[in-house]
């Protein structure tokens, strides 16, 4: 018997475009993705909003929950270094590389 080595897909950030609003106190909600190529997708939901530091920079930053096209996707907002006084971060996704 061979066992074989199960190994997790190697995931790729990927930096997209993304609009949302801001409610009267302060909650960000992301309400459409468009990718590089100019593809855009609406948000239907938010269904779930939590800290998610970023590894490799460590960023604080923050993962949303989000239903596109009726399926379950991951949204992560990274935060800019405070020294990058201009911007506030960005957004990206995770995708199978």
């Amino acid at each position: 018997m061979t066992r074989e080595k199960l190994s997790r897909p190697q995931l790729e950030r990927v930096y997209v475009k993304v609009t949302s609003d801001f409610d009267a106190a302060g909650y960000m909600q992301p309400r459409t993705i468009t990718w590089e190529d100019g593809r855009t997708f609406q948000i239907e939901q938010v269904r779930d909003f939590r800290p998610a530091n970023t590894v490799r920079m460590n960023l604080p930053g923050d993962c949303y929950t989000v239903i596109i096209q009726g399926q379950e996707k991951h949204l992560f907002f990274e935060h800019s270094a405070p020294l990058y006084s201009g911007r506030v971060g960005r957004w990206f996704v995770e995708v199978e590389g």
